[in-house]
């Protein structure tokens, strides 16, 4: 079964991060399909909204660790990383069509990213969204740099973005990262109503409008992304993210085999 799911429904699109065991983590199957996937809903003649969710309980959990220790070690995958990374976030600012997020449960660090760079989102009421970037050592360059000031302001990007403190439901609704919070077990329904609502608006009208508000986040594309992602790719390979990431893997380790270190 293939890590990301297209799925038509009409002239809605569903994508599905489909790694439920793993909370929808990055394998590299998904962060490659997840830079893609953009385009190619693009070019389908027949869609005109996009429905992004994860299966199982997470929206998704963000980063995962094996990929973070292949990343310190291997330079030309640290480097392919980076060039996926900006292909998802130009993507999703570029796709025409419009893109609802419904996230359904923990969105963490690329997956808060994936949220906060779709044009609708609507939160489950149990969910929450984190950037704990800065907690495992890591420049927050993938997205949450980009779009996170233009949503919340400055300052409280940056407490959101230097203390990866999880954002509730409730609280991503005050402060404009979701636009509405719905009871889990309505999630999807209600996310196909509003992308059906948007399916039967004038196709150019919406599409346009996506594009001219957008220029906001094209003028941030322009003076953040580049310097944030290679800040990031730098991070990678720094001590201070070997040193977490190591004490991470150790401490899980140690949780699942009931040992004391």
């Amino acid at each position: 079964m293939a890590d990301l799911v297209v799925t038509s429904r009409g002239p809605v699109r569903l994508v599905e991060l489909n790694r439920p065991d793993q909370l929808n983590s990055m394998s590299e199957k998904l962060h490659s399909a997840l830079a893609t996937v953009w385009e190619e809903l693009a070019d389908d003649p027949g869609a005109r909204v996009v429905v992004l969710t994860g299966r199982g309980r997470a929206f998704s959990a963000g980063g995962n660790f094996d990929i973070m220790t292949r990343v310190q070690r291997e330079s030309a995958f640290r480097q392919q990383n980076v060039d996926e990374a900006r292909r998802i976030i130009t993507g999703m600012v570029r796709c025409p069509l419009p893109v609802i997020a419904a996230v359904n449960g923990p969105a963490v660090g690329l997956g808060c990213s994936l949220a906060l760079l779709s044009d609708l989102v609507l939160i489950a009421d149990d969910a929450y969204v984190a950037d704990p970037h800065v907690q495992v050592g890591l420049v927050a360059g993938d997205g949450g740099a980009l779009v996170l000031p233009l949503l919340v302001g400055l300052t409280r990007a940056k407490e959101l973005l230097f203390l990866g403190d999880r954002v509730s439901a409730e609280d991503a609704v005050r402060l404009g990262i979701a636009n509405r919070a719905v009871p889990k077990d309505k999630l999807l329904d209600e996310a196909m109503d509003l992308a059906a609502r948007l399916a039967a608006l004038p196709a150019q009208a919406l599409r346009e409008t996506k594009r001219a508000v957008n220029l906001h986040l094209e003028q941030a594309l322009a003076t953040v992304l580049e310097p944030a992602l290679l800040a990031e790719r730098d991070s990678m390979r720094s001590p201070d993210h070997i040193a977490l990431v190591e004490k991470i893997i150790a401490s899980r380790e140690s949780r699942r085999t009931g040992g004391e270190g």
